[in-house]
């Protein structure tokens, strides 16, 4: 019987025993038969355990407070992930240090495809201007580009400045007089601002709030002449009157604002920054897993209910896989890394 059972594994594997190799006690012809069948039953186990994700929820870090523009994404991709996964996904918000905390706890995450990561290009500009706890392109698997919002630059409707050529030149007549307020150092509002100055060769002082609402604020009671906001906290304001806009930093005109142009249209070429998310994992995630996410992202996004919900908060849903998501990772930090060292913005 021993040797009917080798005779089998020898031809069901590539493991051949020669009648000189074959043990003679009962006991080992039995080790050489579990040992060689366990090699062919594994691998199905194994597939069977990965085809079996998601067995539990699924927790998605936002690394920015609740009720913000990039906590509003997270959650409705959270909500649109689960019902195609079939499994909850529960949203954390882990704030602070503009999103690095939130970034280092998911880059420490085991890599199972239980953790997931919703942020912005935050990702790719701060590692220029401080020390973060996370490497942008090691800790991380890209999964898919979620889509992009601009900013505009506002002002109070009395300020006198009528529109972006008037800033330039009461800045030009008033060298670092004229203030402006943003979301933050090294945020991507405050870059709006640092590449308009080097792009019109003006000096104004900056003036960092901790988020877009004290930011508009600032701007519309007259604490500082301007204010760069992401342009869906500010249309309600800027249709209600209470700020006006001056020029949106995006590639088009967005569509509930039609008569504020763009940095091209109003004579600024190569200006355009945008703030824009994505969705991660902690590097070594299966690939299967995150094909599998990305795969399930890109319908949510092309999803017309979903695309409508993201215009209200100020966002054009896009989708791009991994691939792009990476190759768009590396080529915008040097990038930033420019226009964060000539601008002179560095912490430690």
């Amino acid at each position: 019987m021993p040797d009917q059972l080798l005779d089998f594994v020898s031809r069901s594997t590539d493991v051949h025993f020669t009648p000189s190799a074959r043990p003679r006690s009962p006991w080992r012809y039995a080790i050489y038969v579990c040992s060689v069948l366990a090699l062919i039953v594994l691998p199905f186990f194994t597939a069977s355990a990965q085809a079996e994700w998601p067995e539990h929820p699924i927790t998605l870090i936002v690394p920015f407070a609740a009720g913000g523009p990039g906590d509003v994404v997270g959650r409705l991709l959270a909500l649109e992930l689960s019902k195609r996964l079939g499994q909850n996904i529960i949203v954390e918000n882990h704030t602070g240090a503009v999103g690095d905390i939130g970034l280092g706890t998911a880059a420490r995450a085991k890599p199972d495809g239980y953790t997931l990561v919703a942020i912005s290009n935050v990702l790719v500009i701060n590692p220029n201007v401080r020390k973060v706890p996370y490497d942008p392109v090691k800790s991380f698997a890209p999964i898919a580009y979620l889509g992009a919002s601009p900013n505009a630059i506002i002002t109070r409707p009395a300020s006198g400045i009528e529109n972006i050529a008037d800033l330039v030149a009461k800045a030009k007549a008033n060298p670092g007089k004229l203030t402006y307020a943003t979301t933050g150092v090294g945020s991507v509002s405050h870059l709006a601002v640092e590449l308009l100055k080097v792009r019109t060769n003006i000096n104004m002082t900056h003036v960092p709030f901790t988020g877009a609402a004290p930011a508009l604020q600032a701007a519309a009671a007259g604490t500082t002449d301007i204010a760069s906001v992401s342009i869906g906290g500010v249309i309600g304001n800027i249709k209600a009157g209470t700020v006006k806009a001056l020029v949106q930093t995006g590639s088009e005109r967005w569509k509930d604002l039609a008569d504020v142009p763009t940095m091209k249209e109003a004579g600024i070429p190569d200006a355009v920054i945008e703030t824009w998310q994505m969705l991660l994992a902690p590097a070594g995630t299966p690939p299967a897993i995150v094909k599998r996410i990305s795969d399930e992202t890109r319908s949510v996004m092309q999803d017309p209910d979903v695309q409508a919900k993201m215009l209200k908060i100020g966002f054009r849903a896009g989708y791009a896989g991994p691939d792009e998501l990476r190759a768009r990772i590396a080529k915008e930090l040097p990038m930033w890394k420019e226009l964060v060292d000539r601008a002179g913005i560095k912490q430690h």
